[in-house]
């Protein structure tokens, strides 16, 4: 097009025939380059319409030429410009990435050509409509809300126990964080820590690590009569490693009947963890992960159809049974625990379990603690005084009161766990965020270092953070 300007799409407008001024688009002042009212863009706006018709005007040089006299040398661009140069910074334009010389430069083409001008406008909305990369991270509760939408519309055939849900959730949490991993994180070192009167530490994989939660996950296969009970690489893994204990005969020792070829792991998780290694020591990442994934989803699918009576059922660790409610949050916790373990040691955002899940977690750490410090003022580890009570009478009692998501209060019998707790009776009370409770009963925190309200008899606070802290684990 000729012409000295472009006006709303039409022709060429002179100075001096009146109308609008020139519709052209000028660079951001972000840039550093331009901005209102004398600025380099408006001084580029003035040249345009003081040229003549054959581009020259009073300094003597075209929009892309080398400067004339006077004082608007300074504001000319130098160097040579060409169309299709200009048109090809027209995008960097938008976005201010020009230098100041090519800004000027495309600032005084725009006013001499009707395209460039209708294209640096498109480029300049386009731009407004980009906005800041946001986490692609999905929200932890999505599962949970999808789930629930789904079973509200079609409630499910074979609906899972109530009390399975929070493992489902985070065996799914886990497997997703795997996944996003991929397989070169396997051989990544990750602490796990727990507390043994002190603070312990030791260094694992992150293959380790699903071995070791599929080992100890095998204590509640073993429970339901599942085949593979030491994991889910099946019995003939088990009978080969030379880890297992006993000569590799039938067992049938379990609540219900025991698939007739699997050979017994040790009881103890920190024994069955150390056979489950020595048995698939051989095996990469990705197949461990495989493992401990199937025998997650067939617990589900074993205590879904299992039946009401399964939630009873004993689960023996060796050193303690829990009821199979129990255990599977049990389960739930640690495979959250481990996780945040995994995350933390490749610098991975992990939230904590939603309330409800965390909820029932903190209840069965609160409902463990009559016996745990029970067993401790046995061993003499306790330091307030004991006071034997016949079972269902009331006795002294420690409110231990949670904050936060999934919180609530428990009174703590502190003479003997048959004992009545109730408030009448409490002579210590102690105060925590959910989050931070459920930290100091997997042994991540310290009992002195816990971020705890302490109020009252100060031995029995000591008693209970340090009996909290003692049902943690490998």
């Amino acid at each position: 097009m000729s012409g000295p300007a472009y006006h709303d799409g039409g022709g060429g407008h002179t100075p001096g025939e009146g109308g609008d001024v020139p519709r052209v688009p000028y660079q951001r002042t972000d840039a550093g380059g331009t901005g209102d009212g004398g600025s380099d863009a408006d001084n580029a706006g003035d040249r345009g319409c003081d040229a003549g018709a054959d581009g020259t005007g009073d300094g003597g040089s075209d929009a892309g030429g080398a400067p004339g006299g006077g004082g608007d040398d300074e504001m000319r661009p130098r160097g040579d410009f060409d169309h299709p140069t200009l048109k090809s910074l027209l995008g960097a334009w938008a976005l201010s990435a020009c230098s100041r010389e090519e800004a000027l430069a495309v600032e005084v083409h725009l006013t001499d050509c009707a395209a460039c001008a209708d294209e640096a406008l498109r480029l300049r909305d386009a731009v407004r409509l980009l906005h800041q990369e946001e986490s692609l991270d999905l929200d932890p509760l999505l599962r949970a809300r999808v789930l629930e939408g789904c079973l509200g519309r079609r409630p499910a055939r074979i609906p899972t126990p109530e009390w399975a849900g929070p493992y489902g959730a985070e065996a799914a949490r886990l497997d997703a964080l795997l996944r996003d991993l991929g397989d070169g994180y396997w051989e990544a070192p990750v602490d796990l820590r727990w507390f043994d009167g002190a603070p312990a530490t030791r260094r694992f994989t992150v293959g380790q690590v699903i071995a070791h939660l599929s080992a100890v996950d095998g204590l509640v296969t073993r429970s339901l009569g599942l085949a593979g009970s030491g994991g889910a690489g099946g019995s003939r893994d088990e009978g080969g490693s030379g880890g297992a204990s006993g000569s590799g005969a039938p067992e049938g020792r379990g609540p219900l009947r025991r698939a007739r070829q699997d050979v017994e792991l040790p009881l103890d998780p920190w024994q069955r963890t150390e056979a489950h290694w020595s048995a698939r020591r051989h095996l990469p990442g990705a197949t461990l992960r495989s493992q401990w994934r199937e025998q997650s989803l067939t617990l589900m699918r074993t205590v879904s159809f299992a039946g009401r009576g399964a939630a009873e059922l004993p689960v023996d660790y060796g050193a303690f049974t829990l009821p199979l409610q129990d255990a599977f949050l049990d389960r739930a916790f640690e495979c959250w625990i481990h996780a945040g373990d995994i995350a933390e040691a490749v610098d991975y955002p992990y939230d904590p379990p939603p309330p409800h899940a965390l909820h029932g977690m903190v209840d069965l750490a609160a409902r463990l603690l009559p016996g745990v410090l029970a067993e401790r003022r046995r061993t003499g580890l306790a330091e307030s005084p004991a006071r034997l009570l016949p079972a269902g009478r009331a006795g002294r009692s420690l409110r231990l009161e949670i904050e936060g998501a999934g919180g609530g209060d428990w009174y703590l019998p502190l003479d003997s766990p048959g004992a009545t707790a109730s408030p009448d009776e409490m002579v210590a009370h102690v105060a925590m965020d959910s989050v931070e409770f459920c930290q100091l009963a997997a042994g991540h925190v310290e009992p002195e270092r816990a971020a705890a309200g302490r109020l009252g008899d100060r031995t029995a606070v000591r008693d209970v953070l340090y009996a909290a802290a003692s049902l943690s684990r490998l």
